[in-house]
């Protein structure tokens, strides 16, 4: 039996805590419920081999509350292989209340769910410690010390690898290279004797093997009690197997058989000043990895001028607050997110939107933070500061999609934790063989082949194939103005074949003007007369048409009445009192159950629908009096993206609250495949369900009145700009706001999952290969034995060459990308009316 507490949030009523009560007592496995609307809490007692804690939070979620769960994120050190993270997140997941760990070998973090009842941060760090590794301190986010500590790093493993290296040289060279000379040996025992040798070997072998190579023992033996051997278990294993040969065969000789006394010092000396080689040259690579991210980091302003009393202060960023007036000076880093009061020049958005062409800055315009001042000087109000920056929100998604998984690394983490106790029993089933039937000394060929088989298979490779190349892709993709907001994204936009387009603000620019005013001649209102209380109503209203017909009263300079009443039916119109009258502003259906005839002007509104236009009725006190039409513009990429799609074999569709005619006319013109017209905010997820019955989809929307779809497709697509990025609402964030975002995301998700396959390719295929070639297998036909040194050569480079593979990512480039006159002209198009 398993005992948990779970806060539930949202209950206001005695009602409400016996239904959660009610739901939780039903499910199979509860013995006991008790839920408490005064501490908000639920205690269940439920038996663990029928009932998973999930299932609990589940059940809460569905009678309609929020379970109370807490996220921590914990940096890890000490963790060499795939293993070590299987290890930690082992440890982690057996921690009560831990709903799921995920822990990442390349980045070395953990991220962590939990039940903040039952376990805290400092229980998750000690399990963590108590599994043999350690906590990295990294409450000071800045770039100067993340760099330091990685420097730190490398320099603990270059040391390492340069002791080693310097030990085990002239081992290697006292011991092998008087072998490739002839004659060679009988001339270094003329001058050495063979005890002597043997003795000098012993010292260097042994400065090595527990001088640098005493960091493989304390992480193998802890691995090997927790009955989890990592990589550390395999070196430790294979390395002092062949020291302790050898220091019986220097000082017990007699204990081994006739023509079996030789020493491997040169052999142990050797693979672990390899392992540390590749290890160091890994740690280098895994640093160039993380360096987009770094580089996002480093955008960050030290200091800003903050105008306080009305003189101007250099005070550092930490410093800045919300309401605070900030100057900027040409070529100077924009501190904070704000909105700018006075002045005007042109800001370099470039490492926020991957956009290179610079953006004029007027007042009331935003300003992110990291962006660069060009030209002239101005000063903006603060709004954003610290981790609610624009930047300190990508930082930490893109933090989170390179801590996640895709599934595709499921294989992978199944494959390693079966990997190393197969690798050993293959050591020891290829000592055995060797000894029984290997040709004479049995004993050595035997214990070079399990020692070789214990080096070559290290599954570094495999543990990093896919986290390493996900690590690359989101923190190059985030530079290109691409946020993936989860790493699984990367594997499952590149699975979609159809494509679906929100209209509004997506396809097209999302700023509609009032293009036409169709009026009711026998109602003797004037175009002023209706404007105004036409944009008297909508003023109430924050949709893009109601802002259309605002602005163009604004420009003719109409007073208006302020509205009462004021209702929004969303997808239909709006209706309210201006001015003591009765106003409806809406379509057809609106209209109709407002029990007002049309029959006046149906012949002007299908005029406006055909030309691809939205139009609306507009009556007063219960009579029709005109139709407004309104037009959006498309976006100019719209045009390409779809094709780029075609041409690649997807399907596009198009979802939107417009009539049938005004959306046809949309479809027609960008050639897309489908439309669904007339489907109301609320209707949109049912939409995208109805076309995932034929294949993957991806939905592309605005990400804030689109989120139910958004929720709903396989994989999502925000269109945002500047601040308003809607990053909790897709998978995806289109950082610019182009369009051309869609098929670069795309791109870089397949590109990213082909890295990964090359990767668990190479790393599967050495290990197949190279496995059963150090075993001996090839032996009997080919005379072919692995040297043990060789096996650590070759398993350094395989670590190389998938962190390598994977750093290739770094080159990734926008296969669409506006040109430069594309970008100045863009607010110029003209591209048709919708």
């Amino acid at each position: 039996m398993q005992q948990i507490t779970v806060g539930v949030q949202g209950m206001t009523c005695a009602n409400c805590s016996s239904r959660v009560e009610r739901k939780l007592a039903k499910l199979e496995g509860v013995l006991t419920a008790n839920v408490n609307l005064a501490t908000e809490r639920a205690q269940v007692s439920f038996d663990e081999t029928q009932l998973s804690p999930e299932g609990i939070l589940t059940t809460i979620v569905n009678s309609g509350y929020e379970p109370v769960t807490a996220q921590a994120k914990l940096s890890i050190g000490g963790m060499d292989c795939a293993t070590c993270a299987q290890r930690v997140t082992k440890a982690l997941s057996n921690q009560p209340g831990v709903l799921t760990a995920n822990v990442n070998f390349a980045s070395e973090q953990a991220q962590v769910e939990y039940l903040p009842e039952l376990v805290d941060v400092p229980a998750l760090e000690q399990a963590v410690v108590s599994a043999g590794y350690s906590i990295v301190d990294t409450s000071n986010n800045d770039v100067q010390d993340a760099d330091e500590r990685a420097q730190l790093e490398w320099q603990r493993a270059k040391r390492r690898a340069v002791i080693a290296s310097a030990l085990a040289l002239p081992l290697f060279l006292f011991e092998m290279l008087p072998m490739l000379i002839p004659g060679g040996m009988m001339w270094r025992d003329q001058f050495v004797p063979m005890q002597t040798a043997k003795l000098i070997s012993f010292v260097l072998a042994t400065l090595v093997q527990f001088g640098p190579g005493r960091v493989f023992y304390s992480s193998g033996i802890a691995s090997l009690k927790a009955r989890s051997p990592d990589m550390n278990a395999l070196v430790m294993v294979g390395t002092s197997a062949a020291y302790g040969y050898s220091l019986v065969a220097t000082f017990l000789p007699r204990l081994l058989p006739a023509g079996t006394v030789h020493v491997y010092y040169e052999t142990s000396a050797v693979i672990i000043a390899l392992v540390l080689v590749g290890k160091y040259m890994e740690a280098r690579s895994k640093g160039r990895a993380s360096s987009a991210m770094r580089q996002l980091l480093g955008l960050q302003a030290k200091t800003a001028r903050v105008e306080r009393n009305g003189q101007p202060q250099e005070l550092p960023v930490d410093a800045v607050m919300p309401g605070d007036v900030i100057l900027v000076r040409p070529g100077e880093r924009i501190a904070v997110d704000g909105v700018v009061r006075a002045g005007e020049s042109y800001v370099d958005e470039s490492m926020i939107t991957g956009e290179p062409i610079p953006n004029v800055k007027r007042a009331g315009d935003t300003v992110i933070a990291g962006t660069i001042n060009k030209t002239g000087s101005f000063s903006f109000e603060a709004t954003a500061v610290g981790a609610q920056t624009v930047l300190a929100r990508i930082v930490k998604l893109v933090e989170d999609a390179q801590g996640s998984k895709v599934p595709i690394q499921s294989l992978g983490d199944r494959v390693v934790a079966v990997f190393v106790p197969i690798v050993m029993s293959i050591s020891l089933f290829a000592f055995v063989i060797w000894l029984i039937v290997g040709p004479a000394p049995a004993l050595n060929y035997a214990m070079v082949a399990a020692v070789a088989v214990l080096v070559v298979a290290c599954p570094c490779a495999i543990g990093l194939a896919s986290p390493i190349s996900i690590m690359v892709a989101s923190g190059k993709a985030a530079n290109l103005g691409v946020l993936f907001r989860r790493g699984d994204a990367l594997q499952t936009l590149q699975q979609a074949r159809t494509f679906v387009f929100d209209k509004t603000g997506t396809l097209t620019v999302g700023k509609p003007q009032l293009t036409d005013m169709f009026l009711n001649p026998d109602t003797g209102l004037s175009e002023a007369d209706v404007l105004g209380y036409a944009a008297a109503l909508e003023s109430n209203s924050e949709h893009p048409i109601a802002t259309a017909i605002t602005a163009e009263a604004e420009a003719r300079g109409l007073d208006l009445q302020p509205p009462t009443d004021f209702e929004a039916r969303p997808g239909h119109g709006v209706t309210g009192i201006v001015d003591g009258r009765s106003v409806i502003i809406g379509n057809a259906r609106l209209i109709a159950d407002s029990s007002v005839t049309t029959k006046a002007l149906e012949a002007s509104l299908e005029q406006a629908q055909q030309a691809g236009k939205t139009a609306l009725y507009v009556a007063v006190d219960g009579q029709l009096v005109a139709v407004l039409a309104v037009a959006d513009r498309l976006k100019p990429e719209s045009y390409e993206v779809v094709s780029h799609l075609h041409k690649h074999g997807y399907k596009v569709a198009m979802i939107t609250g417009d009539n049938a005619v005004t959306a046809g006319a949309v479809g027609l013109e960008l050639g897309i495949d489908q439309v669904l017209a007339g489907v109301l905010p609320a209707g949109k997820a049912d939409a995208v369900k109805s076309l995932q019955q034929n294949s993957k989809v991806a939905f592309i929307g605005d990400g804030i009145n689109d989120a139910p779809a958004l929720a709903q497709a396989d994989t999502s697509l925000a269109i945002g700009t500047g601040t308003d990025i809607a990053m909790e609402s897709a998978d995806v964030v289109l950082m610019s706001g182009d369009l051309r975002g869609v098929v670069n995301a795309l791109d870089i998700s397949k590109r990213t999952l082909a890295n990964i396959k090359q990767n668990y390719f190479w790393a599967f295929f050495y290990n197949v290969l190279l496995i059963p070639v150090a075993a001996g297998v090839f032996f009997p036909a080919f005379g072919v034995l692995f040297s043990p040194m060789l096996a650590a050569a070759a398993m350094g480079l395989s670590d190389v060459f998938v962190v390598g593979n994977a750093l290739r990512l770094r080159n990734l480039r926008p296969i669409l990308m506006a040109s430069p006159a594309q970008q100045v002209q863009q607010s110029a198009t003209t591209s048709p009316a919708y």
